[in-house]
């Protein structure tokens, strides 16, 4: 099941005996809550905090970490009355995304849609043209800054440029690099 994390309680995890982690709390309201998530269920998988596998949650630390790095939403597979045994179980991919299309609402407006985020692909369609936005602009869904979004091609369903990090990260990269090769270059003269 996913979970949108942004502005809503997940509620609350504890290390289970012998390894494994368990719901020991659902806050009303929150997204567990909606999910149907009851306290006493065993997590058996939760997302990685890259967000492409689903890794078993054996322990809480790690499972813990990994929700809380994890900008946008959270994916468990839960067991309710079964008890596996999480050790035995190995990595798996999550489950495909499907955030970088247009919803037939979005569609609708699709003269709106301009612009999308790099990180996480949500798509600016709001009425206020994206230029407009003032620099200090956020993603409403992960909160990266203006900077981080790039024209969207409504047909293809892609970004349009926007690949390239900013000139001053390619202009540190190559000057630590050849810092690197000098220091290699004066180790091996002495």
């Amino acid at each position: 099941m996913r979970l949108p994390r942004k502005g809503y309680p997940l509620g609350g995890l504890g290390q289970k005996q012998g390894g494994g982690v368990v719901i020991t709390g659902v806050e009303g309201g929150g997204n567990a809550a909606k999910a149907g998530l009851k306290s006493g269920d065993q997590v058996l998988y939760t997302s990685s905090f890259f967000g492409d596998e689903l890794w078993p949650a054996d322990k809480l630390r790690f499972s813990k970490t990994a929700i809380q790095a994890k900008p946008d939403s959270v994916y468990f597979v839960v067991s309710r009355g079964a008890e596996v045994d999480v050790k035995k179980l190995n990595k798996r991919s999550a489950p495909p995304r499907f955030g970088r299309k247009l919803t037939e609402t979005q569609k609708a407006s699709i003269a709106r849609a301009t612009h999308i985020c790099l990180d996480c692909g949500f798509i600016y369609t709001l009425p206020k043209p994206f230029d407009e936005q003032p620099e200090t602009y956020v993603c409403p869904q992960c909160i990266a800054p203006k900077k981080r979004f790039a024209r969207y091609d409504v047909n293809t369903g892609k970004a349009i440029g926007g690949g390239l990090p900013p000139i001053g990260v390619i202009v540190g990269l190559l000057a630590g690099l050849g810092a690197v090769g000098a220091l290699l270059v004066y180790g091996s003269l002495q």
